[in-house]
């Protein structure tokens, strides 16, 4: 390493992050302290004797996790506001430092105010309680009892998966419901509003807001009043599954059934339907036993009289039994003798055969030889005639031959012929056209000379000399 190179220091992604969680000691942190807010339960089960919630701040969402104890979380109540002393604690989790806040003591309840708009939900409540609550088992009870279709609407939010949840739930029952699924914007009251509007019209036995889990916030549509007023003056069976087992919106408190989770939805249909198939299969099995004892009684009467109508029946059969014995042995004594008589003809055909077998098998040996002798005579005859037939081809080849050349050097010679007879007749043609155009040259020239000088005749003269001469050279 030269004297002038830099060094510098080289941490890793942990030591980075060791480095600032130790490097933050505030004094809130290394003292206690006191928080207020409002508590909120997280999840239901408690880790090593403590429970991991939220504490809230009063003016708006921002929360801190709140590590308690067993003991201690017992005295609280959800959504109410506390007053808590305890400490800071630091964790490392996903590359980042997390806060949590230790309880150490209960300082104070703060006792609840109650708001107009708590005094709403208290007197929408109230007039829920006053018009009552529809039974979902009674209203699926009288549509079996009556064959009748139950018919649902599902109001699930845009984009939903929890449909298949359901589903799972209901299992093997689906095939006794109607269910009609719709969309809306499950966060937002006045979607949810429209959506109740538009198939409050439809006459559905059941209609249940769906939708899986979400953040708190997510679920003020659900407190929100002009819904809750629309919601319990439905005149169908209401229902929420809202996927939320800690929090109880103002819907879930108004709705005739609630179920905490969309599979437990579906589940609680499924139940329904089992238990009336158990009613129904137990009324139908007290009125089997009924018609199990009228039948007992009856059947007893019809094996009493079957028993006598079987001794009358065994004392026939007995009697016919004795007859078809005696007849038996006479048809076997019968069927005796004529197998005798029978054997004693096979043995004398089969004597008759075998002398007959051997005349003719000495009979076809005799014509077998004959034939044999025969065949080779034409064996014989066939190869000497096939000789005789190649050598006559073999000679007949050669005397086509002969002709065939014969023939070539005729053809030769007479077309040699024929060609010098067309040229000849060619250039006699020729030569009595060159000719008369000597003879008209010579008078051309004639008048040339005496009369003035025709240069339109000269050129024909010169075209026409041309013409001879060019069909003459094609020619030759």
């Amino acid at each position: 390493m030269s004297d002038n190179e830099i060094t510098y220091p080289i941490y890793s992604p942990a030591s980075v992050i060791g480095l600032f969680s130790n490097a933050l000691k505030l004094p809130a942190t290394v003292n206690l302290i006191y928080l207020k807010g409002k508590y909120s339960y997280g999840g239901g089960k408690a880790y090593g004797n403590y429970y991991y919630d939220y504490l809230y701040s009063e003016g708006d969402n921002t929360s801190i996790g709140v590590r308690i104890s067993s003991l201690m979380r017992s005295t609280i109540i959800n959504n109410e506001i506390y007053t808590l002393k305890g400490f800071i604690e630091k964790s490392i989790k996903n590359s980042s430092i997390e806060l949590r806040f230790v309880v150490d003591e209960i300082i104070q309840q703060e006792e609840k105010a109650i708001s107009e708009e708590e005094l709403l939900r208290y007197e929408l409540i109230q007039k829920k309680l006053e018009k009552g609550s529809k039974d979902l088992e009674t209203v699926i009870r009288d549509k079996i009892l009556k064959n009748e279709e139950i018919r649902i609407a599902n109001i699930y939010g845009h984009n939903a998966i929890v449909q298949k949840d359901f589903k799972e739930g209901l299992d093997v029952s689906q095939a006794f419901f109607h269910i009609s699924e719709y969309t809306c914007n499950i966060t937002s009251s006045t979607s949810i509003l429209s959506k109740l509007s538009e198939i409050t019209a439809l006459d559905y036995d059941i209609i249940a807001l769906v939708r899986g889990g979400g953040d708190r916030q997510s679920l003020e549509a659900f407190n929100d009043l002009k819904l809750s007023e629309t919601f319990i003056g439905l005149n169908t069976v209401t229902i929420t599954a809202i996927g939320h087992t800690v929090d109880e919106t103002l819907l879930d408190k108004l709705a005739d059934r609630r179920f905490y989770l969309p599979h437990d939805y579906g589940a609680g249909l499924h139940s329904i339907i089992e238990k009336l198939s158990h009613e129904k299969s137990n009324s139908r099995a007290l009125l089997i036993e009924e018609v199990k004892k009228d039948m007992v009684k009856q059947f007893l009467e019809q094996v009493t009289t079957l028993e006598k109508q079987l001794k009358n029946k065994n004392d026939e059969f007995t009697e016919a039994q004795k007859a078809f014995k005696e007849q038996a042995e006479n048809q076997n004594k019968a069927f005796t003798d004529q197998l005798k008589l029978r054997n004693e003809e096979v043995e004398k055909l089969k004597k008759d055969l075998s002398e007959k077998h051997g005349e003719q098998l000495k009979m076809l040996s005799e014509q077998l030889a004959k034939k044999n002798d025969e065949f080779q005579k034409f064996q014989e005859a066939s190869a000497k005639q096939a000789q005789d037939v190649q050598k006559n081809f073999q000679d007949q080849q050669k005397l086509r031959q002969e002709e065939m050349d014969k023939y070539k050097k005729e053809i030769a010679s007479l077309h040699e012929k024929n060609i010098q007879s067309a040229v000849n007749e060619k250039t006699a043609t020729l030569d009595a056209k060159l000719e008369t155009y000597q003879k008209e040259n010579t008078l051309l020239q004639q008048e040339l000379n005496t009369h003035k000088p025709n240069y339109t005749k000269q050129i024909i003269f010169i075209i026409l000399a041309l013409i001879a001469g060019i069909i003459i050279a094609k020619i030759l």
